[in-house]
């Protein structure tokens, strides 16, 4: 019984950093690294110019690298916690792409969620969706696998 628990919690563990869910997880590690470096650089070197877009694009990176980590660890927690930052990454891309549209003067310089993304081919609007669908299933079928 035991070992059956056991084999449970591995395979609920491994399910979403698994399957598609390996693509997700390459592509947010790309995000963390580039978002961060990106942001990093330009805190350091030109916060005065565009502290708002620059401090977004940190907490971008920021989001990016904790979805990251839950796709690698795993589990139901893991997976609750990757979905609360989906929806929050999907916020936050939706409300700086309009804002930036809106009023250009706040953000003289891009940040990752600007225009939707459209500096990184939209990938910042796909990529939360598209999160947010393969969690989705795959708490449905770790459900599914413990029921059984």
């Amino acid at each position: 019984m035991a070992r059956r628990r056991d084999a449970r919690a591995s395979g609920a563990r491994t399910g979403i950093g698994s399957g598609p869910g390996k693509l997700l997880l390459t592509l947010y590690g790309i995000f963390t690294v580039g978002a961060a470096s990106r942001s990093a650089v330009q805190l350091s070197t030109r916060f005065h110019e565009a502290p708002l877009p620059y401090l977004l694009s940190a907490l971008a990176a920021v989001v990016y690298a904790f979805i990251t980590v839950s796709l690698v660890r795993g589990g139901e927690r893991a997976r609750r916690a990757a979905f609360v930052c989906c929806c929050v990454e999907l916020v936050g891309v939706l409300a700086v792409g309009t804002w930036a549209l809106l009023d250009p003067a706040d953000f003289p310089d891009t940040t990752v969620w600007s225009n939707y993304g459209m500096g990184y081919l939209f990938i910042p609007v796909i990529l939360p969706v598209t999160g947010l669908l393969w969690l989705r299933r795959s708490g449905k079928s770790a459900t599914a696998r413990a029921g059984s």
